[in-house]
């Protein structure tokens, strides 16, 4: 579809004045700005930048409801925290059954399906309705990568078929065309190549880690901690800081082969981070390198445990259980020599820099600073971690970059737990979920509720969960109630066709701790993708469809009728 017969197909003029403005001004039509002699132009309903699980999801939910869509993803695996980033899901306790979108839930279970048709389970394991290969601690479904990275790519298949879906992985967006409150078009660049696309659509949907095309497309934003005048919150901090964001982490996946050697190379930095006393405004306990590090809840020392034979460390949590995600006992002996865990643990957050609003050069210093903190914990485990027989280290320890993908045998992207996050139309505060800050403005005690937003798109839980940050916090942990997504924290004050599905929707620094987790972030990306579909189908821009009681009504009714839930069940 050219960029003509995109005004042809969406009309001109409208009911609401601001969408005929919108749609009569050719928004989408690429200026010559972005142009080399050379450059291709490739042109949907929609394009996508970013393939985490926001971006898969708001493609999912385009392309079902019809339309043409463009996805972006600057690394080769989609799937974002799940695949290149290396985590788990974290999930609450209900998600089996609710709490999450429909679509959701058929991908877990499309997952755990994958496994019994491709791997050589136990029968016991493959008579598991809610089979859990790795049986980690945090999850009730920890999994490789790429058995994430193979789901999704099923989820979308037909719609590669039919080119209904162009999936361009390897891609970074560099640049955007914008005129007033229009983005017109992206300018994205493949990684690999250096060869450059022109990407024109009526609508776009920022799905990267960082909220990338927030500033590229000149869209207000907020970054790192608010001032608590400005919030009200009780946890928020006293002064407002852009660059107190959340710590990331590059993740490394690794087994245990007892009795053989795999220490790798002692890492460059490796004095450093094994010395590093980390200074926090809240004293931190002991070393970084450590089996002890500040509870997140009460910052006093919390013991921890380590043995890569998954053998019980006393009270103690195993680490090495926590985010295992195959446990050898699952599947035929002789399948797997030992059990393979992700390593992101209190241990290997950097938060010596940040990565939000820096340069690309301070950006990729940052980046290689992290992964020799995760280096540095992978050689200190296996040469220097006290052991129960009173050893040291553990040289059976063995780095699986095939498990991540990648040479280094680290992930292929950081684990980015804070974005750049838009002005929008309603920001959701701690006395919106917060359990403590919301039963303070409330006055209730007991049978305490989040807050009920009148334009709910969506459900979600995760406790308030902030790790160290990089200008000093040590953890900020507490009790957040089960939540709804309100439709104006998805749509921003001004600029008019653009759309956040990732972790920079309108939250606080604070919020952002429970909206920031998997199924959080499917849910925000699946109910932006059909609101793109509802605008372009009404002919108005997504402020209207909030604002006009009518058409809210309706699409809260859609998104109900795709298996989205936009209130809790009562209890």
């Amino acid at each position: 579809m050219n960029r003509r017969n995109f005004i042809e197909y969406l009309g001109i003029g409208s009911t609401a004045a601001a969408s005929a403005s919108f749609f009569s001004s050719g928004a989408f039509a690429a200026s010559s700005s972005l142009y080399t002699a050379n450059t291709k132009e490739l042109s949907a309903d929609v394009i996508i930048a970013g393939g985490g699980l926001g971006g898969c999801a708001a493609a999912l939910s385009s392309l079902r409801n019809g339309l043409s869509v463009i996805l972006t993803e600057e690394t080769e695996w989609i799937g974002g925290q799940l695949s290149q980033q290396g985590v788990p899901p974290d999930e609450h306790q209900w998600i089996e059954t609710h709490g999450a979108t429909q679509a959701y839930r058929d991908f877990r279970t499309a997952v755990r399906q994958y496994y019994k048709s491709n791997y050589p389970l136990t029968p016991d394991a493959r008579s598991r309705q809610f089979l859990n290969p790795g049986d980690g601690a945090v999850s009730r479904l920890c999994h490789e990568p790429r058995v994430a990275v193979a789901v999704l790519l099923n989820m979308l298949a037909p719609y590669l078929s039919s080119r209904k879906l162009i999936l361009l992985t390897g891609h970074k967006i560099t640049g955007a065309d914008v005129s007033a409150d229009q983005v017109k078009a992206l300018q994205a660049r493949n990684v690999f190549t250096g060869r450059e696309l022109i990407l024109a659509a009526p609508y776009f949907v920022d799905a990267t880690e960082t909220g990338e095309l927030l500033p590229l497309t000149r869209t207000e934003y907020v970054a790192g901690a608010e001032a608590k005048k400005d919030t009200r919150e009780l946890h928020a901090a006293d002064v407002a800081n852009p660059h107190n964001n959340q710590s990331f982490t590059m993740c490394f996946a690794m087994d245990y082969l007892k009795g053989e050697n795999h220490v790798i190379d002692k890492p460059a930095e490796y004095a450093f981070w094994k010395n590093l006393i980390p200074k926090m405004k809240q004293p931190w306990s002991g070393r970084l390198l450590d089996l002890g590090y500040s509870d997140p809840k009460t910052l006093k020392r919390k013991e921890l445990g380590f043995h890569p034979e998954g053998i019980r460390t006393g009270e103690r949590l195993n680490l090495w259980n926590y985010r295992r995600i195959i446990n050898k006992e699952n599947f035929t002996a002789g399948t797997y020599p030992g059990d393979v865990t992700i390593v992101n643990w209190p241990q290997n957050d950097y938060f010596l820099g940040d990565v939000i609003d820096v340069s690309e050069k301070d950006f990729k210093k940052h980046v290689e600073k992290a992964k020799q903190l995760s280096l540095s914990l992978l050689y200190w485990l296996q040469t220097e971690v006290p052991r129960p027989d009173g050893g040291q280290g553990w040289a059976g320890l063995r780095l699986r970059g095939d498990v991540m993908g990648t040479e280094d045998g680290l992930a292929k992207y950081p684990y980015i737990r804070e974005s750049r996050r838009i002005k929008s139309l309603f920001t959701i505060l701690e006395e919106h979920v917060g359990a403590e800050n919301r039963s303070l403005v409330t006055g209730e005690k007991t049978n305490l509720k989040a807050a009920d937003f009148y334009d709910s798109v969506g459900i979600g839980y995760y406790h308030i969960d902030l790790h160290p940050s990089s200008a000093g916090d040590n953890y900020i942990d507490f009790a957040s109630l089960p939540f709804q997504i309100p439709l104006g924290a998805l749509i921003p004050q001004r600029v008019q066709n653009l759309l956040p599905a990732n972790k920079n929707i309108g939250t606080t620094h604070i919020t952002n701790g429970c909206y920031r987790l998997h199924p959080v972030e499917w849910s925000i990306g699946e109910a932006v993708g059909i609101l793109v579909a509802q605008a372009i189908r009404e002919k108005v821009i997504p402020k209207v469809i909030r604002e006009d009681k009518g058409r809210l009504a309706d699409f809260q009714d859609m998104v109900r009728k795709q298996g989205i839930d936009t209130a809790w069940p009562k209890a």
